[in-house]
């Protein structure tokens, strides 16, 4: 056994020490020597001889000669992954790319994370995962490519510094695992070729856990600092969430570093403050920016990072209270929130579980276990401390996201899948060098693998089962093949080393044979709009927000099954009224949208949603079918069924995504569909003006901004419900030519709550006053143009 297994990293020959005159050292004493760990504190590695990058080529000198080549082959079969028809989804989720074009036009958008290069307003996050993809749109010119590749080698450099942290205190092979498991993940993959903020956080929370446990090497403190800077830049890419994970680890060195305690907490206040000025500079520049000249804040209600930071993205995501979000405003519905109910099965269910719960049992099972086998270890003991390290992060993450009762969707759990596959490998490295050691001790590590063989196949045939009609011989085959890879480590005793390594290798063919598939089918299916999720359509999966809306339950938006657009059965539900600009209350539903109706909203369908509906809209469509009626009275009454497409809640509606112009929500999940007629009629003049157009919703917004490559206003902001621009101010930009054109249809109206919304105040004012141009079924008005009369 190597010694960097057992505690210490990489520990070369021990320093020379003059012979004794009685007696020379002998060869085991040496290495007995060489394996105690020096009370927790990892000796410096000595150079083992040639370059560092030779090093890196082939690898420690103690390692199996497979393990180099086998980490290269993994980086290489990532990379190939990742990239593989990437730019088949275009340009995926258009509210963060229209950001990222602004930002590759003008560094003040860039700086701010601006939706547009005049700089109207902001995204609703901070802007550090947006400048990665910016400069490289600078670099290459505006295209799909350049901007997710950057987000597929975030992906790879994410497995490489998971298996450098696992290797660290592990076998090769235990790095290999919780790289391979890693990269497999379904949520994983989706995510790491997309463009929102989670592939860069998650590369950064993995490297922020690399530092921490070089730090608990030898108490370091440039590391901890280190670690205090990635979770400051994780703060400027999704705020609150990259400080998850903090408590764990904070506890963890202050209890476990080799150092003295008042020097532990002394370096993590350093730690502390590398983290708020590497996360706080962007927030205090902000912050005391003139209003005046800087974009409005997206997200909030009163222009402030911080309210947006501690309101909308913070402790609304925990309680439900998440003011201008969809069906914000209010606490937790009955029974859970919004969005799903929760408790601690939420992960499991059918539309969470094919995303990440694959491993899930199998990593609480080695937690336990790798936390039982270490518990008896000094405290300073770098292995236990691992997995404290790990599992702690796993168990806050996961305790969160069953309970949070504000916005969750699927693809939130990508952040939980570098804790899952560490802890993995590291988990089955530790049994296994256990289950060597023959014995009572190795009879109990081979039965603890192989019950956690046999239930992570089980939990795969019941994720595999939920898509009866998608390989249905698959679930049967890994069930199958996991019983008897159970079978075969029992008996190993008896059964000899090669049996057992075929045992084991079959496990482990079963146990990611579900990801795997999952994986393949998300990489070859092109993901767009605003909610995406891993995988196949699935059975079972409950659609809407859920807790308060009826037909809904978890999972995504209104009337999608299992978070997927209309994967499934029909939705319906039927709502008529009338409401120009006030909207009504519908029965068992919340207060309609204006312009929407007044919802009489029946409960009676599966997924479906409160009467009303939302003005304009379209649902997307894809294989599917939506049917639906408006007017500008709002009157309503929709139901249709897709599959692959939202069901016909909206009214006005046509086709969306894969089958017309208009977007999920009326635009606000996905953009719109722009014709060559309509780019050509707003790029006309576009230059003599300030913004080409206005539109109500970030994603509407985006479509034609990222068509034209011209600044196109987002009214409102992501929802449509942001009190930006006011009327008052929309009309002063209006009357100093600002302006060109407002492009009618799609968004939310007055968003979400109904009433004399902003949005729905400035549309109303612009039907009132300036003449109507149809083009397609593009309908604009020329704020250039008034009524006549």
């Amino acid at each position: 056994m190597t010694t960097y297994d057992h505690g210490t990293r990489d520990a070369g020959p021990p320093p020379p020490t003059p012979p004794s005159p009685s007696a020379a050292p002998s060869p085991s004493a040496v290495s007995a020597a060489s394996a105690a760990p020096d009370a927790g504190r990892a000796a410096r590695p000595s150079s083992p001889g040639g370059s560092r990058v030779a090093r890196a080529w082939r690898g420690r000198p103690e390692d199996p000669r497979w393990a180099r080549p086998a980490l290269w082959a993994l980086l290489a079969v990532t990379t190939v992954l990742y990239l593989w028809s990437l730019g088949a989804s275009g340009y995926a989720n258009q509210f963060y790319s229209a950001a990222v074009q602004a930002g590759s036009q003008s560094w003040k958008a860039f700086f701010f994370g601006s939706s547009d290069a005049a700089n109207a307003i902001t995204v609703d996050k901070p802007p550090a995962a947006l400048w990665p993809m910016a400069l490289s749109v600078r670099l290459f010119g505006l295209s799909s490519w350049a901007i997710l590749v950057p987000e597929a080698l975030m992906g790879v450099a994410t497995v490489g510094v998971l298996y450098a942290a696992v290797r660290r205190r592990f076998s090769a092979a235990a790095g290999l695992i919780a790289g391979a498991a890693l990269a497999v993940t379904p949520v994983a993959a989706l995510m790491f070729r997309f463009n929102n903020p989670d592939a860069l956080l998650c590369l950064l929370m993995v490297s922020a856990v690399y530092c921490v446990l070089r730090a608990l090497e030898d108490a370091r403190t440039k590391w901890l600092v280190l670690a205090g800077v990635c979770f400051g830049f994780g703060f400027l890419t999704k705020t609150l969430q990259a400080w998850l994970i903090l408590p764990p680890l904070a506890v963890v060195y202050a209890v476990c570093a080799p150092a003295k305690f008042v020097r532990r907490i002394g370096q993590l206040l350093l730690a502390g403050l590398a983290m708020v000025v590497s996360g706080g500079w962007w927030v205090a520049i902000v912050e005391l920016w003139p209003e005046s000249s800087r974009p409005y804040i997206g997200g909030s209600q009163h222009n402030s990072f911080l309210e947006l930071t501690f309101g909308y993205n913070g402790l609304g995501r925990i309680n439900g209270n998440e003011t201008g979000s969809v069906g914000g405003g209010g606490g937790p519905g009955g029974g859970g929130g919004r969005w799903g109910d929760t408790g601690i099965d939420r992960l499991f269910g059918s539309d969470m579980g094919g995303q990440i719960a694959w491993l899930l049992p199998a990593a609480f099972i080695l937690l336990a276990a790798g936390v039982w086998l270490t518990w008896r270890a000094g405290r300073t003991d770098t292995r236990r401390a691992a997995f404290l390290v790990w599992g702690g992060a796993l168990l806050m993450t996961f305790t969160t996201f069953s309970f949070m009762s504000g916005i969750f969707h699927q693809y939130y759990n990508i952040a939980l899948a570098p804790y899952i596959a560490a802890v993995v490998g590291m988990g089955a490295a530790l049994l296994w060098e256990r289950r060597n050691e023959g014995g009572r001790a190795g009879a109990v590590a081979s039965a603890v693998l192989a019950v956690t063989v046999a239930v992570t196949a089980y939990m795969s045939y019941v994720l595999l089962a939920r898509s009866p009609d998608w390989y249905p011989w698959l679930r049967w085959a890994v069930l199958t093949a996991g019983l008897a890879a159970a079978a075969g480590l029992l008996l190993t005793a008896r059964l000899g080393r090669k049996a057992a390594l075929a045992a084991a290798g079959l496990g482990l063919a079963a146990g990611l044979a579900g990801p795997v598939a999952y994986t393949l089918n998300t990489v070859d299916t092109p993901k767009s709009g605003s909610i995406i999720t891993a995988g196949p359509a699935v059975s079972g999966g409950m659609g809407g927000p859920g807790g308060g809306f009826p037909g809904g339950g978890r999972g995504g938006p209104p009337g999608m099954r299992n978070g997927r657009l209309g994967a499934g059965q029909q939705g319906q539900g039927q709502g008529q009224g009338q409401g120009n600009q006030q909207g009504g209350q519908g029965q068992n539903g919340r207060q309609g949208m204006p312009g929407g109706g007044a919802g009489g909203g029946q409960q009676g369908g599966q997924n479906g949603f409160p009467g009303g509906g939302f003005p304009g809209g379209g649902g997307p469509q894809q294989n599917g079918q939506a049917n639906g009626q408006g007017n500008s009275q709002g009157q309503a009454n929709g139901q249709g069924q897709g599959q692959n497409g939202l069901p016909g809640m909206m009214p006005g509606g046509g086709p969306g995504e894969g089958g017309g112009r208009g977007g999920g929500m009326g635009g606000l999940l996905n953009g719109q569909r722009v014709d060559a007629e309509v780019k050509a009629k707003l790029e006309k003049n576009a230059g003599d003006y300030t913004w080409m157009a206005a539109a109500i919703g970030s994603q509407n917004a985006a479509s034609y901004q990222l068509a034209t490559e011209k600044p196109v206003m987002a009214i409102g902001g992501f929802n449509g419900s942001d009190p930006s621009p006011t009327l008052a101010q929309f009309k002063a930009y209006v009357q100093q030519g600002k302006i060109h054109y407002f492009i009618a249809s799609g968004g939310m109206g007055g968003g979400p709550g109904g009433g004399q919304g902003t949005s729905s105040r400035i549309t109303s004012w612009i039907e009132s006053t300036y003449k109507k141009v149809t083009v397609g079924s593009t309908t604009l008005y020329d704020l250039t143009q008034k009524k006549s009369g």
